[in-house]
């Protein structure tokens, strides 16, 4: 395929006008103002389009599609016990596998091609992150109050299967992480072996770290006023690529961690409201050029996954908690929403319009009237722009959504058999 008189954001995410990006297939192989000799196929107009990096969704769990508006207006220990929890324990294969194909269904309705993604059921999850053509970082999430080791816990063998069986799957579309769920739901011991298993093995970490004041605050009461960063990292956690949730009640020590450490905090704008859990610090740890990248959480604590409505929510939040409208420009935004999300997951070759770099792109339809005047593109699209702009949606060069369809998932059948899984337990939940 190939981008003809395209507005793009080029790999510095500055606006040029008037381009031609050529696609062969999974890469970007033309950038320019010149037509170019080769036939690259399929031409698209890009008259009134903006061609855009895709987003990388830093933090979800796809399968709570099924509890979406389940459990609202509750703090988040009790909406985890009263409500989630109990859902949970009635979980299985199929209701995971279509909850999945749903999630990546409006990922790629709103531009998300790949997301970081902590659960169970995970084989499940990568049948249906691959069939849908999209990408995923999967990993198991491993929770233990038992004291002594998890070696032999089936959720860590199911994690150590999951590494074998999926890492590097479909052309390298699925990746596979280790995940402790948080400091609160697993022993000092759990989360070691854990941290030497991706040491192992080589693969990224994925942990929630300090979302809630009481959970930050406990641990430093449970562990000799450690905080959950200092003892994640005392325990090896951060000695790999890795990735902390929330990061909303940091520490300027913390901070200090992180940087020194290279972990990316994924910042969930809009979960993190909707549960009263406070606003994570972006300017102070884009100040210590620490990787912010965007997470929507679940759609149970969100509702949706409507990424441009969790990028202007992100641009926001601290302009009015630090009273400095200065901070985080659209430009930073859109990094974090980008490659900053793909670098998080490992994806150095993802994220940006750049010769060589793997063909996730999107198409937003500028010509609307709320994306008109155009004084700052940039500006348009963090805070004037809705997710149904998104037209095209393409990963590795092939495209997954375009104009009103989805082109590699049966939609009807997906949402038919998302909610009848969601009937049947919620029938259970009744008896």
């Amino acid at each position: 395929m190939i981008f003809e008189n395209i507005t793009i954001l080029d790999e510095d995410i500055k606006v040029r006008e008037n381009m031609y990006v050529g696609i062969k297939e999974e890469k970007i192989e033309y950038v320019g103002r010149e037509k170019p000799e080769e036939d690259y196929g399929e031409v698209y107009d890009g008259r009134n389009r903006l061609l855009m990096p895709a987003f990388y969704n830093a933090h979800a769990h796809s399968p709570m599609m099924l509890m979406r508006g389940y459990g609202e207006n509750l703090a988040l220990s009790d909406w985890l016990n009263t409500k989630i929890f109990p859902f949970e324990d009635r979980l299985y294969s199929e209701a995971v596998y279509y909850s999945t194909l749903l999630a990546m269904a409006e990922s790629v309705r709103f531009g998300i091609v790949s997301s970081s993604d902590m659960y169970y059921f995970c084989e499940d999850m990568a049948r249906a992150v691959i069939d849908s053509g999209a990408k995923a970082n999967i990993s198991r999430s491993i929770t233990s109050f038992e004291p002594g080791s998890v070696k032999k816990d089936p959720r860590y063998l199911e994690a150590m299967e999951l590494v074998k069986n999926f890492h590097g799957a479909d052309d390298g579309k699925i990746l596979i992480d280790a995940s402790v769920h948080a400091e609160y739901t697993n022993t000092e011991e759990s989360i070691k072996d854990v941290a030497d298993f991706a040491k192992e093995y080589g693969v990224n970490m994925h942990v929630h770290i300090s979302e809630t004041q009481s959970e930050h605050e406990e641990c430093k009461e449970r562990h000799g006023g450690k905080t959950p960063v200092r003892l994640m990292n005392d325990l090896g956690v951060f000695d790999t690529n890795a990735t902390a949730a929330h990061c909303v009640w940091l520490e300027d020590e913390d901070m200090d961690i992180l940087q020194e450490k290279g972990v990316t905090v994924a910042s969930c704008p809009v979960s993190n409201l909707k549960l009263a859990s406070g606003v994570c610090n972006v300017p102070e740890l884009l100040k210590r050029n620490i990787n912010v990248a965007i997470g929507t959480d679940s759609v149970a604590s969100n509702n949706s996954l409507n990424f441009i409505e969790e990028m202007k929510f992100f641009a926001l939040l601290n302009k009015e908690r630090r009273r400095d409208p200065k901070l985080i420009t659209p430009e930073q935004t859109i990094h974090a929403a980008t490659y900053a999300g793909a670098l998080a997951q490992g994806r150095p070759d993802c994220g940006r319009i750049k010769e060589g770099s793997r063909a996730d792109l999107i198409v937003l339809d500028i010509s609307q009237p709320h994306m008109r005047p155009v004084h700052s593109m940039t500006t348009n699209v963090v805070y004037s722009a809705s997710g149904s702009d998104v037209i095209l949606t393409m990963a590795d060069g092939k495209v997954l959504y375009k104009d009103g369809n989805f082109l590699t998932i049966d939609i009807e059948k997906t949402i038919a058999e998302t909610e009848a899984a969601c009937g049947r337990i919620l029938t259970e939940l009744q008896l």
